[in-house]
């Protein structure tokens, strides 16, 4: 959630912030629950300070507050609740330099990346080859599960675990992180991921403080009998971890890499890619994350970026960086940018560049409903910074090396950099 004195003393700000989102929200209704409420515990505050004078003689006259008080107690509690349920509606202020726009078509293409491959044949998709070479199943997939899910098998399978061993000897390597660091120019420390596997059922009240239940609950699945609801992706979960906790700066930034699984109900995307495994109810992940403090979040966001372009341009896969406008940011975000990479087998052969990687900016947004903070130099407790990144959605970086890596003959070659560590 966004710091509540902007509401108070700024609205200004919130209101062009909607604005810029393309967002409908009734923010002086808000302000005028926030105004109640405040009312209302003002009024509690002198009712209980009331009866605390009062001497033991006066028992009618402290009944009479104490009735009062629980009349005005459930007044408050009511409208809390509702202030708090629409003050959750309001995002996160995008930062300055991010482009104005109202939807995805405004955001705006940075730079292309790589050589497209050329085939002097016609390029197929990914999954006419790989069920050619039994190497996805949808239709037994379909039978046991349903619409949207996959088997992969044989050397897709093996290059899964191949692209996360391939990430983990990366993105855990100090040198690699310092060699990232010093060609970006970045005041940053060259500390290594810690790889770590979270839960991947998490609170329904965590998930509604990282900012992914206030606009779009259809998408997450629930268990309802067990209070639980599955992850999109993994710094659902992540983001958590601290909750209610005080860092130490000297700790910060604390970066975390990944493994999980994650589950979408796809919700709204019916007769989207609804073959195949690039839409799919469940996939496998792997994904940066980084406590940071505020000075540091922009450039460890950049970090972000160019190490997930570094990868990309470790496995000659040709790609594209697109800056994500005010309209399409999602709700937590600040600040976002899309690596989108060529898929020539897409399109009917034409080919077409398709999002394999995100990453995002939440400022303190998250931080400020789960309570974490670290502790500065001055003994200062401030809130801190959350940065998230896709280092491979491991679903798409297949479909990107069968594509951008298919021979004449129908077979897939591996890429040079994925062979030490195909099984």
């Amino acid at each position: 959630m966004i710091d509540i004195s902007l509401l108070r003393e700024n609205p200004q700000i919130i209101e062009e912030t909607l604005r810029k989102r393309n967002i409908s929200l009734n923010l002086r209704e808000i302000i005028l629950l926030d105004e109640e409420k405040r009312k209302l515990q003002k009024e509690i505050d002198n009712l209980r300070h009331k009866k605390s004078i009062l001497s033991k003689g006066q028992t009618e006259e402290a009944r009479r507050i104490k009735e009062e008080i629980k009349k005005r107690e459930k007044e408050f509690k009511i409208k809390k609740e509702e202030f708090e349920k629409k003050f959750k509606l309001i995002p996160n202020i995008p930062l300055t330099d991010v482009p104005e726009g109202k939807s995805d078509k405004e955001n705006i293409v940075l730079r292309e990346v790589g050589k497209k491959p050329e085939f002097d044949f016609q390029p197929k998709d990914y999954l006419s080859l790989s069920e050619k070479l039994s190497l996805i199943d949808i239709k037994r997939a379909a039978k046991v599960s349903g619409s949207r899910f996959g088997y992969l098998k044989g050397l897709l399978a093996s290059l899964e675990f191949a692209l996360i061993s391939f990430a983990f000897s990366l993105l855990l390597d100090k040198k690699f992180i310092r060699e990232v660091i010093e060609e970006k120019k970045l005041d940053l420390t060259d500390k290594p991921f810690l790889p770590i596997i979270p839960p991947v059922m998490i609170r329904p009240e965590m998930m509604a403080k990282m900012g992914y239940l206030s606009w779009h609950p259809e998408e997450v699945y629930f268990l309802k009998d067990d209070d639980l609801c599955l992850v999109g992706t993994s710094e659902q979960s992540i983001g958590p971890m601290f909750a209610n906790e005080i860092l130490k700066e000297e700790d910060l930034p604390l970066r975390f890499l990944s493994f999980s699984t994650c589950f979408r109900r796809e919700a709204g995307s019916y007769g989207k890619d609804t073959k195949g495994i690039l839409r799919v109810h469940q996939f496998d992940k792997l994904e940066m994350f980084s406590f940071a403090s505020p000075e540091k979040s922009i450039l460890e966001h950049q970090l972000f970026l160019s190490l997930e372009e570094k990868m990309m341009e470790k496995l000659s896969l040709p790609y594209r960086v697109v800056r994500i406008c005010s309209g399409d940011l999602s709700i937590p975000s600040a600040s976002s940018y899309d690596i989108e990479t060529w898929l020539p087998g897409q399109n009917e052969g034409q080919g077409e560049y398709r999002e394999t990687h995100s990453t995002s900016n939440c400022t303190d947004y998250q931080a400020r409903s789960l309570n974490i903070r670290f502790s500065d130099k001055k003994n200062k407790k401030r809130f801190i910074h959350t940065i998230n990144g896709t280092a491979f959605a491991l679903g798409r970086m297949i479909i990107a090396i069968i594509e951008n890596y298919q021979k004449k003959d129908g077979t897939i070659e591996i890429p040079g950099a994925l062979k030490k560590f195909i099984i």
